[in-house]
């Protein structure tokens, strides 16, 4: 059972990472719930470059999630790194994402609450209990 919570979760940030590939090279679909927006002006202007890190950094967070039962400690620390950046994302900067977020009435709002803040504790605790397994 755990091992395909452990294949779930890498399977689920190669998916991330690969949206914001596609999203890189032009793609539009649900970018536009993708990114915070206030009075229709968006809150954030992430550029190609940036766009294609994310993707490479949610890749590199999968290949240390895949290799979460190693016994090299570096990749023990990277998984709770991981584990914590994805619980703090849930919490959000209580602005514009996270469960605690001011702006609420927006798309990308609408999606945070539904599904992104979500995935990311639901990531956060999943990491964890394999940590702990």
């Amino acid at each position: 059972m755990l091992l395909y919570l452990h294949y779930l979760v890498v399977f689920t940030l190669v998916s991330m990472g690969v949206i914001h590939f596609y999203w890189a090279l032009g793609g539009q679909f649900l970018l536009d719930a993708a990114i915070p927006t206030k009075d229709g002006t968006k809150l954030l202007n992430p550029g190609v470059f940036l766009t294609f890190l994310v993707g490479f950094i949610l890749l590199g967070f999968a290949f240390v999630v895949w290799e979460i039962k190693s016994e090299d400690t570096v990749y023990i620390y990277l998984n709770w790194a991981i584990a914590t950046l994805f619980g703090i994302r849930s919490i959000g900067d209580f602005n514009m994402v996270g469960f605690f977020k001011k702006i609420k009435h927006t798309k990308f709002a609408l999606y945070d609450t539904k599904y992104f803040s979500p995935l990311c504790f639901t990531l956060s605790l999943s990491l964890v209990v394999l940590l702990f397994t």
